[in-house]
């Protein structure tokens, strides 16, 4: 089927964040554009129009793909939560998928996207509130808002510290072992207690 085929039957828009996605993993988010992801998934360089008025709104879609598949990762590392050993996991996987999906992730929180995309704040908030119910459950002494952001905080800064070269991305397990120590150390718990 080519992509001419999909689009009359209604696929293009998905044809074409899956484009600016791939586009974003091979060439990173500078090189995005409407003409790429058109190009890419092999229409006219018109076509991107009828969905996506701009570049933000295509960066909104792929930023709402990039919220579902961290939210996925999250849910399949944990998807019950409820200790701070489980938190620290969930924070493992979160900086993983950073470094997974370098392009993706920065889309998600450094481009500048519609923040008015419903698809966007709804991917959003259901990683806030995945993250708030970790927390409330993990710690459940604490003030819930606050400790949630500042949990998300700290981990989002471990991500974007990693992808930048800031710190030991050697292996897996010296990434895991920095965040979760750096979680634990918040927390003000032991990784045994």
């Amino acid at each position: 089927m080519t992509s001419e085929t999909r689009y009359h039957h209604g696929d293009l828009p998905s044809a074409l964040v899956q484009a600016a996605v791939e586009e974003l993993e091979e060439n990173g988010a500078p090189a995005l554009s409407l003409r790429a992801a058109a190009r890419r998934a092999g229409v006219s360089s018109a076509a991107p129009y009828r969905h996506f008025p701009d570049r933000n709104a295509l960066l909104s879609a792929v930023a709402a793909v990039g919220y579902g598949e961290l939210a996925q990762d999250l849910v399949e590392v944990s998807p019950a939560p409820t200790t701070p050993a489980d938190l620290a996991k969930v924070a493992v996987a979160y900086v993983d998928f950073a470094l997974r999906r370098p392009g993706l992730f920065r889309v998600m929180f450094a481009e500048g996207c519609d923040t008015t995309s419903p698809d966007r704040v709804a991917a959003v908030a259901a990683i806030h509130d995945y993250l708030g119910s970790i927390v409330t459950s993990a710690l459940p002494d604490a003030p819930a808002e606050p400790m949630a952001i500042a949990v998300w905080s700290l981990v989002h800064g471990l991500a974007f510290l990693h992808m930048d070269g800031k710190l030991n991305t050697s292996s897996d397990m010296a990434v895991a072992e920095q965040v979760s120590s750096a979680v634990y150390a918040v927390l003000g718990h032991s990784r045994h207690g």
